[in-house]
């Protein structure tokens, strides 16, 4: 009856409410540290940017590295998304290139503990928690295109040098609120994608809600109808030139990684 349901809902929401994030547990290795930042002048010092080196997506050397980053050499910013299956969801990630051709690549993901795997339905209920993971190009990158042959592509963002800047120190900021104040993954409300549309939005507040924000694996398209990028270029041929999961595979290993995905496709017949 009413006179029962309701007070065990109330008893129900009540612990819901009771549930905290926190950033101590026995974490997933890949996501063991999230990255933090502080700012010396026009340097960007920045404490645990993953750059593991991976045989296999089990098999891996780990390294969490301290890096500096002189913030006027920023000189591109490139949207790579991922898909392993549906190609209406993928994962996001953002990667900022430097003037001497260093790569930094941002990715809002999942904190997973030790012993868990990824559940979309477990991402509804304060089961994972956030985390904000700053790593090299040929590991976080690499591990989709070659170890789990996702099909992954890199748009170049047409961005004015104030928008990158604004964009790059937004990351360090939310990365910086994420280790002071741990927070939960949503699988709708607070996942890669959305974290990539709130800080746009603090760059340019003018920026429109869309349901592409929400089935990420369209968010190329809603980027191009702003002309943010592949402007004046049909969007199929857009995404075309955007892939570079078979580049990355086919590449000679001497090659740097982030020089072999940008590498020019042979001219179309």
């Amino acid at each position: 009856s009413r006179a029962v349901l309701l007070p065990l809902v109330a008893v129900a929401l009540g612990w819901w409410l009771t549930i905290r994030p926190s950033g101590d547990r026995d974490w997933a290795p890949d996501v063991a540290h999230g990255v933090t930042a502080r700012i010396e002048g026009q340097t960007a010092i920045l404490e645990n940017v993953r750059n593991f080196e991976w045989r296999s997506e089990q098999h891996f050397t780990p390294h969490w590295e301290t890096r500096r980053y002189d913030i006027g050499a920023l000189s591109s910013v490139d949207l790579a998304t991922s898909t392993w299956g549906n190609p209406a969801i993928a994962h996001t990630l953002i990667s900022f290139g430097f003037s001497d051709g260093a790569f930094l690549t941002f990715s809002a993901e999942i904190r997973r503990e030790r012993h868990e795997s990824f559940s979309e339905i477990g991402g509804f209920f304060k089961k994972f928690e956030l985390v904000m993971i700053a790593a090299d190009e040929a590991d976080i990158l690499r591990l989709r295109t070659t170890m789990r042959r996702e099909d992954v592509a890199l748009y170049p963002l047409d961005l004015t040098a104030s928008q990158r800047r604004a964009l790059f120190l937004t990351y360090l900021d939310k990365a910086n609120q994420l280790a002071a104040q741990p927070a939960f993954y949503h699988t709708i409300t607070a996942n890669c994608t959305t974290i990539i549309f709130q800080l746009a939005r603090v760059v340019e507040p003018g920026i429109p809600m869309d349901w592409r924000i929400l089935l990420s694996g369209y968010l190329p398209d809603y980027l191009h109808d702003h002309r943010v990028t592949g402007a004046g270029l049909p969007l199929e041929e857009v995404r075309t030139d955007a892939r570079i999961s078979a580049k990355a595979q086919q590449a000679d290993p001497a090659i740097p990684y982030s020089i072999a995905i940008r590498a020019e496709d042979p001219p179309r017949r």
